[in-house]
């Protein structure tokens, strides 16, 4: 009972987790606006079984982390400096000369590790996985047995991908609009890591204190 309770507490805490507009997800929506929509579920799939070693990552280190300003901080400023980097990429790649995009319908190994790599990048959801993982025990001590642990990340990859495979059909109904919506993107991802980077900034900082 308490392992089911855990799979569908995961669950929708990963799937309501990915919904707003975010590093992976608008990957994923560029990707199958660009390439089609197997290459964007490709790329869904690498990124939420990056998602699920996030997962296993956060229940095993949820104890230290927790009780490590060190550990944390340094995560954050790992953070802080490829999230400045991607912001740069993106502004870049958002000001080159309107091109004709080709889409590709045929599947890519590369959209996969594009998946894979995006999702690499994107350490958020460690932290938010320590905390629910901390959440969902009762006693505080984080003292999972082998199937609960299978149950956490199973839980936390199926419900990323749900909500990944949702975008990917959302963002099929406008491909006409493609050449518009991916230098928008570009923007907004650009913004995006901006914001992410003065949040973090801002963690570091009153860490400190």
């Amino acid at each position: 009972m308490e392992t089911t309770k855990l799979f569908l507490v995961t669950f929708f805490a990963s799937l309501v987790g990915v919904i707003p507009p975010g590093l992976v997800n608008m990957t994923v929506a560029r990707t199958c606006l660009e390439r089609g929509k197997n290459n964007g579920i490709l790329v869904a799939i690498g990124a939420s079984l990056v998602v699920v070693f996030q997962a296993l990552v956060a229940i095993l280190l949820a104890k230290y982390i927790f009780f490590s300003p060190y550990v944390k901080n340094i995560l954050l400023r790992t953070g802080a400096v490829i999230f400045f980097l991607m912001a740069i990429y993106f502004f870049a790649k958002a000001k080159q000369r309107k091109t004709k995009i080709k889409v590709y319908r045929h599947n890519n190994t590369r959209s996969f590790f594009k998946g894979v790599m995006m999702s690499a990048i994107n350490v958020l959801p460690i932290p938010y996985f320590v905390a629910i993982a901390a959440g969902m025990s009762v006693s505080g001590e984080i003292e999972y047995d082998a199937p609960r642990i299978i149950a956490f990340i199973i839980a936390a990859g199926s419900g990323t991908f749900v909500t990944l495979y949702f975008y990917v059909f959302s963002f099929l109904k406008i491909e006409k609009k493609t050449t518009t919506i991916t230098k928008y993107s570009n923007y907004f991802m650009g913004i995006l890591m901006l914001i992410l980077v003065m949040i973090t900034l801002a963690r570091i900082i009153y860490t400190w204190e």
